[in-house]
Formats: C-alpha cells, structure tokens, sequence
C-alpha cells in the first residue's frame, strides 16, 4: 500500500471511530510514533527485584536527608555549578 494510500485508509478509520474509542486511538498512535528508545522504556518490565540490604540503607539515608532539608532536593543548577557547568552546557537543557 502507497504511504498516501495508507495515511487516507488511516484517516477513514479513524473517522469511523466511536467517539468513546478515540481516545484510545489516539494512544496507541502516540505509542507506535515514539522513538525506539523511548518505547523501549515505557515498555520495560518493572525491576521487581528484592532491594539489597546496602540499597535499603541508602534509601533511607536519602529520605532522611530529605526530611531533614524541608523535602527539598538539591537543585540541577547547583550540583552543575560545582562541576564548573550551567544548564545551557547540554543540548536538551
């Protein structure tokens, strides 16, 4: 099938679609435009693995850190700052 072909068969289908299923049209379109690697992301399995005793201490290190500092991380812009980096040194910043 021609690209235009199947973009005018697409568009027909989705012209025939219940108004209660477009929305779920309209995801699975979204899904199959991503790029590879996000795909790949938001489909891979949840890391069910038990923590280890070491992770399960730095977890709780990190929340009371935080709990200590008001809930509040430390911001993108000072952690950089201390490398000599600003936002605009990266692409997508």
């Amino acid at each position: 099938m021609q690209t235009t072909d199947a973009k005018r068969h697409a568009h027909e289908l989705i012209d025939r679609l219940d108004s209660s299923r477009l929305a779920t049209a309209v995801r699975f379109l979204e899904f199959i435009a991503m790029d590879p690697v996000t795909r790949s992301i938001a489909t891979a399995p949840v890391d069910d693995e038990p923590l280890t005793d070491e992770e399960d201490r730095a977890l709780r290190r990190a929340d009371a850190w935080l709990k200590q500092n008001g809930g509040h991380g430390i911001a993108h812009e000072e952690v950089l700052g201390e490398f000599g980096l600003s936002m605009e040194d990266f692409p997508f910043g």
